[in-house]
C-alpha cells in the first residue's frame, strides 16, 4: 500500500553505516548470484539447502538425501539472505536501507549486526512455533528487517518519512504514523488473514525482538521516544 524511500534523519555517531550498507549488498548479491535471478532450479536448491523448513528442524522429516544443506540451526540465519522474487528482495531491502541506518547510528556497527541476526531468530522461532510440522521453507530477510521497524519506531517516533501512497503518490509523514500502520496491519493479517505465502508470525516475532533488544542494544544517552523532528532543509536564494 506504501514505500518508504526517504527519511532526512542524519547519523548522529558514525560516519557510514556499513553492515546497513553491507546487508543490502549482500542479499542482492546472493539473490543474483547464487540464485541466479529467477532460475526456477537454482531457487529450488537454495531454498532446499538453506532455508528454514520447520518439520526438518523438529526432525519430524529430512530433505533431499544427497543434497548439501546448511546445519539445521543454522538455517535461521542462512534462510535470510534467500528471497522468493525481485519484488520480496526489494520490498525488504528498500525497508532496510531507509530505517537500518539510524538504527545501526544508535547501536553501533557490531550491536547491531548482532541485533539483526537476533530479530532473524526470533522471527524465525516465531514461526515454527506457529508452523511447527510446514514442510515449506521459511525465506527471506523479513524477520529482521521487521525488528529494525520495531527499533526506529521507538527511537524515531517523530521524524517525518516520504513515502509512495499506494506506490504512486509522494506524501510526507511522521514515524508513528507509517510504521504504526504497518505493523498494525501485520497484526490484523497474522489474526485474521488466511495462509499464504507470507510468514505474518515471523514479522510479529521479528517486531517483538526488536522492540526488546533495543531497549539494551542502544548507546548510554540514546533516548527512546526522541521528541526530535526533522524539519525541512530551507530553500537557499538564487542570486
Amino acid at each position: 500500500m506504501f514505500v518508504p524511500f526517504h527519511d532526512q534523519n542524519p547519523l548522529r555517531y558514525i560516519r557510514f553505516p556499513w553492515v546497513t550498507r553491507g546487508l543490502v549488498i549482500l542479499n542482492c548479491l546472493v539473490f543474483l548470484i547464487y540464485q541466479r535471478a529467477g532460475n526456477a532450479d537454482a531457487e529450488a536448491a537454495s531454498v532446499m539447502a538453506f532455508g528454514l523448513i520447520p518439520s526438518t528442524l523438529a526432525g519430524i522429516h529430512i530433505r533431499t538425501p544427497g543434497l548439501y544443506h546448511a546445519p539445521e540451526y543454522l538455517t535461521f540465519l542462512t534462510s535470510t539472505f534467500l528471497h522468493g522474487d525481485i519484488w520480496h528482495l526489494a520490498g525488504n531491502m528498500l525497508f532496510l536501507w531507509v530505517f537500518g541506518d539510524n538504527v545501526e547510528d544508535a547501536m553501533g556497527h557490531v550491536r547491531f549486526i548482532l541485533f539483526y541476526f537476533l530479530c532473524a531468530i526470533g522471527g524465525g522461532l516465531a514461526h515454527v512455533m506457529v508452523e511447527p510440522g510446514s514442510d515449506i521453507a521459511l525465506i527471506g530477510a523479513s524477520g529482521s528487517v521487521a525488528g529494525v521497524i520495531a527499533a526506529y519506531l521507538l527511537l524515531h517516533p517523530r521524524v517525518k518519512i516520504w513515502i509512495l501512497l499506494l506506490f504512486r503518490v509522494p506524501i510526507r509523514l511522521r514515524t508513528v504514523w507509517v510504521l504504526g500502520f504497518w505493523i498494525l496491519l501485520q497484526v490484523y493479517y497474522f489474526a485474521f488473514g488466511t495462509p499464504g505465502e507470507i510468514s505474518w508470525a515471523a514479522h510479529l516475532g521479528g517486531l517483538l525482538t526488536g522492540a526488546v533488544l533495543v531497549l539494551f542494544f542502544r548507546r548510554p544517552g540514546v533516548p527512546l521516544l526522541s521528541r526530535q523532528v526533522d524539519e525541512e532543509m530551507p530553500v537557499e536564494p538564487v542570486v
